[in-house]
This record gives structure tokens, C-alpha cells and sequence, in this order.
């Protein structure tokens, strides 16, 4: 679960993280009451405005404008408010329909009063699965995009590997400070906020901190000036207070709609949906979709109760995407019957009506032979199959 950047900084904060301050608003009217409480805090005029969606990258679409007059923050909370940012991380990058900006960040600037003696550095943290390890990848090139930087000037990233069952120890926090460059009271400052953010990541079962550009200010004091945080859906049952940060306008609807009606959908970019029960068995028929020449639309996991209801929710579901060519069931009736996965498709196929797209049905397991007379006697354009290849041989043919 995605958090905006507002959120994440709130949570950081929580842990003692030195932040970027700033007040949200949904209003321009908001937007410049929250500047003058800003500018009369900081005595300065300078603050910043940052459009609040669920993407990297907003200020090369003009989501993040300086501003420095009441007059400036009026007239740029207008024209960033409702605006469709895009962005290289929205849907479809710059070329894509952007994303609705709903919110924006009203936040101090961070780079006053000192502008040329700031630095700005890179610092995230995440779960290595290959090593089974936490790691802090960080760099002194802040502000741009790691993968660039990793590939022109890999010597400029560095990685913390972390043991999970020790934790961050004092030393490790040091090195971070001492491979950035810093001396003094910055790298007290730094040393300190690493073991904070360490703190935030565990304590808040996070899979992704993401803190670029991390700032050493005028004051060399170390302060997270944007942050992107991306928590473990799996763990939220222990945060009930994360939880309701979800923000359901930044995701898909249609994966929305899935999870509401207990299904497990992930939207993707092919031409052939795929109702699977089981993670494993999706992953499985998305692989042999690709081998057999077409491109997965979804992954989708109906579970272990793939009862009628189900399969119609599922059907309307796919059938949403306009990609989608073709439609393959594949359901491996284990505590589900296979008759009654079956019948269900039946009744979908009745219920939703004209359903266009050619659907291959792969049905294995308890009463598979049952299944497989209840869809070849039902009378519908449906094709059965009996191996996972001759049902992706299948979709190959009437993908044409």
C-alpha cells in the first residue's frame, strides 16, 4: 500500500525522523492559509507546493513549483490543483492521461536561508530477498533518479546489508554518514536519522522507504524533503491506524472493486485474462500464456471457494479491460469441485450475456469429467481443455 508523501512524512516523524514540515490542503483556499501560517512559522516567503498523488517524478510535470508570495501560492495551488499530472511513473508515463491531483503539500522550503551550502543525498531502504536482508542503498547524488545514476556512476551507490534478527547496529548508521562526506554536526545529524528511518521501516512493517532528495541543510541539520513510503499490505492488520491511510482514487478501480468482492487482481498490460485458483497456478498460466505467444492481461487468484458468484464477479471483472482477446479458465479443483467451478462459468456466461472474447476452460482435479460435460453440453462458444498446454495452444489459435 502506497502512502502520499504527506502521510509518509507523518509517519516518519512519528519515529523521530527530521522532516520537510508542511501543511496538506484540497483547496486553493486552504492552499494559501497554509502559506501564510508557513511563511509567519519560518519568516521567510519562500515555501513550496507539491501535488500529492501516487507517483515519482512530479516535478518534471510540473507538480512541485516554488512559490513566494501569497498572490504566487494562489495562483499555483489553482493551476496544480485538478490539474491531470503526468508523470514518467503515472499510467503510460508522459504520453499517458496522467493522474487527477486532489491534494497538494504546502511545505516550508528547506533550502532557506542557505541555499548554496545545502547537499542533497539518496537513501532508501528495502528488503533484499536474495539475501534475505534489509539493505540502505544510498548515494551523495540526491534528487536524481537512481537507476541513472546507477548505471552511469555505480561507484556512487552504496549498500548497507542489514541482519533482520540483529537489527541496525551503531556502527552501520556511522558509515552511512562517513561514505556521504560528512564531519561534524551533519554527520551526528545523519547517523541519527538513518537509525530513526531504520526504526520506521521495522516498526511500521514497510517494504520500501524512499527518502530523495534526504537534505543536509544550512544549519547542517539532515531532513527528509521528499519521501515515498510503500507499506506491506500483509502486515496492515497489525496497523489498523495505516490502514485508513489508503487513499482507493490513487488505484485502480478495478482492482479496488476486485479486493472488495475477495478476489486477487493485479492489472496488467497483455490480451488475455486468466481466472486461476491459486497464486501459484496463476503465476504458473501467466508463464505458459506468454510461451504460447500471447501477453497476460491480469493475474488473478479466485481462491479456494471459486463458487458461481465468484466466477461471474471475476468474469465482469476481466471483461472491464478492453484488451483483453481471450479468456483463460484454469482451475485445478483440489478442495474446490470442478463441476461446480463448471457450472459457475455456465451461469456467468448466461448472466453476463454477450461476452464477446473466445474463453478456453482448463478444469483438473475433483469431478473434472463432470466439468468437462457440463461445458461441452452447455451449448456456449466455450473450449475445454485437459492439459495446461492444449488450453495455451488453445488461446494461441484463437488469438489467431
Amino acid at each position: 500500500m502506497n502512502l502520499h508523501e504527506y502521510q509518509g512524512k507523518e509517519l516518519l516523524k512519528s519515529y523521530g525522523v527530521a522532516i520537510q514540515e508542511g501543511i496538506v490542503a484540497t483547496t486553493v483556499d486552504e492552499a494559501v492559509n497554509a502559506y501564510e501560517e508557513i511563511a509567519e512559522r519560518t519568516g521567510s516567503k519562500f515555501a513550496v507546493i507539491k501535488a500529492q498523488i501516487h507517483a515519482g517524478g512530479r516535478g518534471k510535470g510540473g507538480g512541485v513549483k516554488v512559490v513566494k508570495s501569497k498572490d504566487g501560492a494562489k495562483e499555483t495551488a489553482d493551476a496544480i490543483l485538478g490539474m491531470m499530472l503526468k508523470t514518467p511513473q503515472t499510467p503510460g508515463g508522459m504520453n499517458g492521461p496522467g493522474k487527477l491531483v486532489r491534494k497538494i503539500l504546502v511545505a516550508e522550503d528547506a533550502y532557506v536561508p542557505d541555499f548554496d551550502s545545502c547537499e542533497e543525498f539518496y537513501v532508501s531502504i528495502l528488503m533484499d530477498r536474495q539475501r534475505k536482508q534489509n539493505v540502505i542503498i544510498y548515494s551523495t547524488e540526491g534528487g536524481m533518479d537512481i537507476e541513472e545514476v546507477a548505471e552511469k556512476t555505480p561507484h556512487l551507490v552504496h549498500k548497507e546489508y542489514i541482519d533482520p534478527e540483529q537489527g541496525l547496529l551503531p556502527f552501520q548508521a556511522r558509515k552511512v554518514a562517513f561514505n556521504l562526506g560528512l564531519s561534524g554536526k551533519a554527520f551526528k545529524q545523519m547517523s541519527k536519522f538513518i537509525a530513526s528511518l531504520y526504526k520506521a521501516f521495522v516498526g511500521s512493517d514497510a517494504s520500501l522507504f524512499e527518502i530523495n532528495p534526504c537534505m543536509k541543510t544550512g544549519h547542517d541539520d539532515i531532513v527528509a524533503v521528499d519521501c515515498k513510503v510503500t507499506l506491506d499490505e500483509n502486515a496492515l492488520f497489525r496497523h489498523k491506524d495505516l490502514a485508513e491511510l489508503r487513499d482507493l482514487d490513487e488505484e485502480d478501480p478495478t482492482e479496488v472493486e476486485a479486493k472488495n468482492v475477495g478476489l486477487n487482481y493485479v492489472n496488467l498490460d497483455g490480451n488475455v485474462g486468466c481466472m486461476v485458483n491459486g497464486a501459484g497456478l496463476a503465476m504458473a498460466t501467466m508463464d505458459i500464456i506468454k510461451l504460447s505467444g500471447g501477453e497476460p492481461a491480469n493475474f488473478l487468484d479466485v481462491g479456494g471457494t471459486a463458487d458461481a458468484k465468484r466466477v461471474e464477479h471475476a468474469f465482469r471483472i476481466i471483461l472491464k479491460d478492453p484488451n483483453v482477446e481471450a479468456i483463460l479458465i484454469n482451475i485445478f479443483g483440489g478442495i474446490v469441485r470442478c463441476d461446480r467451478v463448471a457450472q459457475g462459468v455456465v451461469d456467468a456466461y448466461k448472466n453476463i450475456g454477450d461476452i464477446k472474447v473466445p474463453i478456453i476452460v482448463r478444469l483438473q482435479g475433483t469431478n473434472a469429467d463432470l466439468a468437462k460435460d457440463i461445458i461441452d453440453k452447455s451449448g456456449l462458444e466455450v473450449h475445454s481443455a485437459i492439459q495446461l498446454q492444449d488450453a495455451a495452444d488453445l488461446v494461441a489459435k484463437v488469438l489467431g
